[in-house]
């Protein structure tokens, strides 16, 4: 087998119905397979992932949400591909996308894993390039002073505001909804650290894989269409801030010393203060608009 996909869904089945003829309409003569793990969708995901059966998709159908980390793990127990690729489902396949990419990964032996360009459905380039997160930045996107400082030097460093999306060129993390890798690489650096349920799984992937030597390429010459973070935007505020920082706590404190991640520990009460705070005003600023609307 040359190829496996991989796709996490929850509760997104009009995107996963698009992803996965997607995928099949472009797969073209590519020995490929499809495995997708739905963590226990109430949409009807579960029902049209049984009607979609097929010799080359293979359903994992969860009973309860397990995290983005634990069900690409439990595809990755049954992958048979030499290559792989983590697709999200709120993405489209473009092309020979997956083809050019295992053709890249072939001839560039140092090369550990590929990023695309990605796009939306408004055919604008998205930011899917970033450095590895540091103290600063982190405490800047928790003490949310990014809306009152968006110009600062860290921040712009961190979300790489100067990188160039039309050159190919070597990165520290590429965006999750489309990485494709090696079964080589994934038997040398391990898989998915399920200890992240959200966030930070595909940081800490990177960042180990660097460790040994790898490189990480963004790859501009081939699209995919990316609607981006649908599944995340079901949950509260205050529910991905919770998540977010449990993540973020748990990557410093894995990969660096106690004074690196003790600051973080510190702000993570007031970060969640302040998510709390913007959702209801959020709240109260579309009720505000709907009272407008009846007015009028």
């Amino acid at each position: 087998m040359t190829l496996s996909i991989i796709i996490v869904s929850w509760n997104v089945k009009a995107l996963l119905e698009r992803c996965l003829d997607s995928v099949f309409r472009n797969l073209n003569d590519l020995e490929a397979e499809i495995l997708v793990v739905d963590n226990n969708s109430q949409d009807g995901s579960q029902e049209y992932l049984k009607s979609r059966q097929s010799y080359n998709l293979k359903i994992i159908l969860n009973n309860r949400n397990f995290g983005f980390s634990q069900a690409n793990n439990q595809a990755l127990k049954q992958a048979k591909g030499e290559y792989i690729l983590f697709l999200n489902p709120d993405t489209e396949i473009i092309d020979d996308v997956c083809r050019q990419a295992i053709q890249l990964l072939q001839q560039n032996k140092d090369w550990g894993l590929i990023g695309c360009q990605l796009i939306g459905p408004d055919n604008r380039i998205q930011s899917s390039v970033r450095t590895f997160p540091s103290v600063g930045n982190q405490l800047i996107l928790l003490l949310k002073l990014q809306y009152l400082l968006p110009g600062l030097r860290t921040l712009k460093r961190y979300f790489r505001q100067d990188f160039n999306y039309d050159q190919i060129a070597e990165v520290d993390q590429v965006a999750g909804a489309f990485m494709m890798t090696k079964k080589e690489v994934l038997e040398q650096i391990g898989s998915f650290d399920e200890r992240f349920h959200l966030w930070f799984e595909d940081v800490d992937f990177c960042y180990r894989l660097k460790q040994v030597g790898y490189k990480i390429i963004y790859y501009p010459r081939r699209k995919v269409i990316h609607y981006g973070g649908q599944s995340f935007n079901q949950l509260l505020s205050k529910e991905r801030q919770k998540i977010y920082n449990h993540s973020l706590r748990l990557y410093f404190k894995k990969h660096f010393p106690p004074f690196y991640y003790w600051p973080i520990i510190l702000v993570q009460p007031l970060s969640l203060f302040l998510a709390r705070l913007s959702e209801v005003f959020s709240v109260t600023k579309k009720e505000q608009i709907k009272k407008r609307l009846k007015v009028n």
